[in-house]
């Protein structure tokens, strides 16, 4: 049986990497097929994650696979600054599925634009991990997405082998980070079972956290990183504690309603 119904949203862009941010209430199980519906309704977004608004300076956010995005994060705290009346300030934004929310600063430009800050939750665990094809690379593991990186020289047939990958490693979300580390190049690619999603993505911030601590971890220092990625660029202040800031910019492309049938 299908159903019509009303959903109000922003399209964000962080960096390049276009998140939906829906306003009005969904239902967990529902939410990934409002996700798929609404990303045919805007094929340049990449993500689509579900608000909901306790207080002033705090914003909840649950993305439609489940997963923590970094980008997601800095375009709900512009949301609400925005929303709010801020010109600068600071945001929490809480995950659904994490105890304490993360601090977002942010500061709107003169062009409408906003430059964002978040820190970022540390990995779980930084380790070499072997794939079913025989290869290692290191892994770093968050809470609700694991990022591989493969350095250059080590590319390989990524969509193929992204969901072999993500079951091998048990992971609710796989990145798969091609990184060129002399010209400080990324093209990641994330795959997300529980959304249905696989995604060259423009930029992506939990990737580039990923790559922030493990540089930090392998150096054994604290680092300042910037990536330029397919569609803009990300920076990430990191130490070898997991400790870690993802910077970069953030503007609001439009805001819709539309009638989606499900």
């Amino acid at each position: 049986m299908t159903q019509s119904r009303k959903i109000s949203y922003v399209l964000m862009d962080p960096s390049g990497n276009r998140t939906i941010l829906v306003e009005t209430p969904v239902d967990v199980t529902e939410q990934p097929r409002i996700a798929e519906a609404l990303m045919k309704e805007e094929p340049s977004a990449e993500q689509t994650g579900f608000l909901s608004i306790p207080g002033d300076h705090v914003i909840t956010l649950r993305m439609a696979g489940g997963e923590f995005c970094g980008n997601a994060a800095m375009s709900a705290a512009v949301y609400q600054a925005e929303q709010s009346g801020m010109i600068s300030g600071t945001i929490r934004v809480l995950f659904q599925d994490m105890s304490q929310p993360i601090t977002a600063g942010v500061k709107r430009n003169d062009d409408g634009s906003w430059d964002a800050e978040v820190e970022m939750p540390a990995p779980i665990s930084i380790e070499t991990v072997f794939m079913p094809d025989g290869k290692q690379f290191p892994a770093v593991h968050f809470n609700g997405i694991t990022h591989v990186i493969i350095e250059q020289g080590m590319e390989d047939n990524a969509e193929q082998l992204a969901e072999e990958r993500c079951a091998a490693l048990q992971a609710d979300a796989i990145g798969l980070l091609y990184l060129d580390r002399e010209r400080s190049v990324l093209t990641p690619l994330v795959y997300v079972p529980g959304a249905g999603t696989m995604c060259w993505e423009s930029a992506c911030g939990s990737g580039t956290t990923a790559i922030g601590c493990w540089m930090a971890r392998e150096k054994n220092e604290k680092i300042y990183l910037s990536l330029k990625q397919p569609g803009g660029t990300l920076s990430i202040r990191a130490d070898a504690s997991g400790h870690a800031v993802l910077g970069g910019r953030v503007i609001t492309l439009s805001r819709k309603t539309v009638n989606i049938t499900i």
